[in-house]
């Protein structure tokens, strides 16, 4: 039986610690909003930005490149955070990610001959 690695996150926040886009769906834009009791309008204008790649919606992010919603150890967006967010390290990661980041491999699904988790991405 071969079997996919996966990491388990720790909630070590190394992620969220990280500069970089945290890129934001059309999709993801309402729940956001909803949960903190603003229009969709009110939220891109009051905590996204323009990208990197000036392709779509970043959330913001302190100057230093933590972000904004990290308090302490927990997300304030937690409920509803981005598919980015919930995604890292094993559908995302950026490079050198495993020097910081705290998430254990763990045996996941039953994968192809020769699958592993996915290589770092910038």
């Amino acid at each position: 039986m071969n079997r996919k690695l996966l990491y388990q996150c720790q909630r070590c926040t190394a992620c969220c610690r990280w500069p970089g886009d945290v890129r934001l769906t059309d999709d993801e834009l309402p729940a956001l909003a909803a949960f903190l009791g603003l229009s969709v309008e009110g939220f891109i204008q009051t905590h996204t930005r323009l990208n990197q790649h000036r392709t779509g919606l970043s959330l913001h992010e302190h100057p230093d490149g933590t972000c904004v919603w990290l308090e302490g150890n927990d997300c304030r967006l937690q409920a509803v955070k981005p598919a980015q967010c919930r995604g890292f390290p094993n559908d995302w990661n950026f490079p050198g990610w495993r020097d910081v980041c705290r998430a254990v491999p763990v045996p996941g699904p039953e994968a192809p001959a020769g699958e592993e988790a996915p290589a770092e991405v910038g």
